[in-house]
């Protein structure tokens, strides 16, 4: 089992502490110590004031935050949580994944969902009703330019013919890519093109929001989990190849007065049962010192005791 950090932006307004170059390398820094496996950032380039106001968050530009956050690391893996993949060019992700890639030395997980925030999608002039096919369709490209030297490439929404795209990752065959999404449609994803699982805790309001499928219990996950096993080996894949994210509610927050080590380790432990390899940890956002300490506070009362 391994732990992840997503830059603690949760809330709208933001503390200012957590975006200046000084703040982002010292969270990661921070994370890495801790012994935390996995950083990164959150994808909203285009939030409306209506989304901020009812709960939403200010996000950086994931790729030059990540960035960033790798010359202030060494070992920790650059994971997105997550990017909207319809949002941008297949061709522009591919070159953005791969320079993280090289410049971190191997260390990148293109983590990516569909997306389901109309005016965000309409703010960056995508067709809210094609993000499905867009996001197919650019998890095929993304891979061809990864692992091609001449792509040639005919499709509904992208096309291109002799496109030879230099330098390419370092990460062979190609950094992993993560889906996101709770339905049976993500996992089938993660079985054709995918090399993990990212679905997110959703109850039934919040799965209506984001236009997903309810999962509000151990006992779901696990019920996914099993699905997509068995999709995996359908295509002749292992399972034990595929990792598979997920947050832990047991035990409380880090970083909360009341936050129980021991019931957090309960809760991974259980998670691992059903499948689970990784687990997305949430730290305060409140101010830079609550979230360093929270960090160090997390890998000395959980990760050190794994």
């Amino acid at each position: 089992m391994q732990f992840a950090i997503t830059h603690p932006m949760h809330s709208h307004p933001y503390n200012p502490e957590l975006v200046t170059g000084s703040g982002i390398a010292r969270v990661a820094a921070a994370a890495e110590a801790a012994g935390f496996g996995g950083f990164g950032f959150t994808d909203h380039p285009a939030p409306s004031q209506r989304w901020l106001e009812a709960g939403g968050h200010d996000a950086l530009d994931p790729f030059v935050a990540m960035g960033f956050a790798a010359a202030h690391t060494t070992t920790m893996r650059l994971i997105p949580n997550i990017v909207v993949l319809p949002y941008r060019n297949p061709f522009v992700v591919a070159k953005a994944g791969a320079t993280l890639d090289l410049v971190s030395g191997g260390r990148f997980t293109l983590a990516v969902g569909v997306g389901y925030l109309k005016r965000e999608f309409a703010a960056l002039g995508v067709d809210f009703d094609d993000r499905a096919s867009l996001f197919e369709e650019s998890l095929q490209t993304i891979r061809k330019i990864w692992t091609t030297e001449d792509v040639s490439f005919e499709g509904q929404h992208f096309s291109a013919k002799g496109i030879t795209a230099h330098p390419k990752p370092i990460s062979t065959p190609h950094p992993p890519i993560w889906i996101g999404g709770n339905t049976s449609a993500a996992r089938a994803r993660v079985a054709t093109h995918g090399q993990g699982w990212c679905p997110f805790r959703a109850p039934a309001a919040l799965a209506q929001t984001a236009r997903t499928a309810t999962l509000d219990s151990v006992e779901r996950l696990a019920a996914g989990i099993d699905d997509l096993h068995r999709r995996l080996e359908a295509v002749g894949r292992d399972p034990a190849g595929v990792d598979v994210t997920f947050t832990n509610e047991a035990g409380g927050s880090p970083g909360d007065d009341d936050f129980d080590a021991d019931a957090f380790l309960a809760g991974v432990a259980d998670l691992e049962k059903v499948g689970v390899t990784w687990v997305q940890v949430s730290v305060p956002g409140d101010s830079l010192a609550h979230t360093l300490d929270a960090i160090e506070e997390f890998g000395t009362a959980v990760i050190s005791q794994r």
